[in-house]
């Protein structure tokens, strides 16, 4: 089935404006069941990549061995807001390695929380790597380096064993090879790995069905593991306000979520055992949300009283300078060939 997608900025009965999306809905086994003109566009995977970094210290029997929990598996999969909840998970993973703020090399960055950015904006001195939306992933990354034996030094940089694993495996998960898959820096400074979408939509694909079903293999069950993480402590993968922590609360887990920066979004329905993967091409994540829920509509995925709940999220309003509401955004869809 292909269709056209694009998000439509309205401002009252004015469309301002366009942002077209791409997308592709696969199988685990890479079969394209719905899509967009070019579901073979490639793109950064970005923070959408995060539970296939961090498949190796599970696959490999080193988060059972440290004893981690499946939330501090969560917020190894994050993008977080940066809320004194996640500083404590992340902060509590480091001091159990025996390593401190300094060793994380993501840097820092303004924590979207509210709380926590007053804290910051009140003690300066605070401003460290940890409220990073990405210290966990980071977290998980020294663990990993410490349980293989590998130098901490430099575990972000490209040639690292730990970033040439994580290259592998991104690309296994994903039906691709390493050497098809183009590297760049991610913004928090480790590897970010470009490929296709229908190739993204696979990777998801085949952590809903591992969430779902498991396995004998060790990779079947570490997926598992961390896709039920991520199913069972929503807020801790990406914060309150989220997408993707709305439409993991609002299906109980049914739809593993995960969004990347730049107007990127993966999905995994573990029920249906798809995985979608949906690109803004103009990198607005204020469509993101609109457009995914539009296509998880089409393809009958939702639940009634789940798009009740997510609705404010299918039609985000525009509001002006004194809180008025003034517009909104909506998806617009169009089935066909021709679409």
């Amino acid at each position: 089935m292909r269709f056209h997608l694009e998000v439509l900025v309205r401002r009252g009965e004015i469309i301002e404006s366009r942002h077209r999306v791409q997308c592709a809905v696969t199988d685990a086994r890479g079969r394209l069941e719905a899509a967009t003109q070019t579901p073979e566009a490639s793109t950064t995977f970005r923070s959408a990549a995060k539970p296939f970094q961090l498949l190796p210290l599970v696959e490999r029997g080193h988060a059972l061995t440290r004893g981690y929990t499946d939330e501090q598996l969560a917020v190894m999969t994050a993008s977080h807001s940066g809320s004194r909840y996640h500083l404590g998970l992340v902060r509590g993973i480091l001091d159990g390695l025996g390593l401190g703020i300094e060793h994380l090399a993501c840097g820092y960055h303004h924590p979207a929380d509210p709380e926590s950015l007053a804290d910051v904006w009140a003690y300066p001195q605070r401003r460290s790597g940890l409220y990073n939306n990405c210290s966990g992933k980071h977290a998980g990354m020294l663990a990993l380096a410490l349980a293989e034996g590998w130098p901490t030094e430099g575990y972000e940089k490209l040639e690292h064993p730990l970033q040439q694993l994580m290259r592998i495996t991104v690309a296994e998960c994903c039906g691709v090879t390493p050497e098809s898959m183009s590297v760049g820096i991610d913004g928090c400074g480790v590897s970010v790995f470009a490929l296709p979408l229908a190739a993204m939509a696979q990777g998801y694909a085949c952590l809903a069905q591992a969430t779902e079903r498991g396995g004998t293999e060790p990779r079947a069950q570490a997926m598992q593991r961390i896709g039920r993480a991520m199913a069972a402590y929503p807020i801790a993968v990406e914060g309150l306000e989220s997408f993707s922590t709305a439409l993991m609360r609002a299906t109980k887990g049914r739809l593993l979520a995960k969004g990347g920066a730049e107007g990127l979004q993966l999905v995994g329905s573990t029920d249906r055992s798809l995985g979608l993967a949906l690109k803004c091409e103009d990198g607005a994540m204020r469509a993101v949300a609109p457009a995914t829920l539009a296509v998880l509509e089409m393809l009958g995925v939702l639940r009634d009283d789940e798009k009740a709940l997510l609705a404010a999220h299918r039609r985000p309003v525009v509001t002006n300078a004194a809180g008025l509401e003034v517009g909104m955004l909506e998806a617009e869809l169009r089935v066909g060939a021709h679409a």
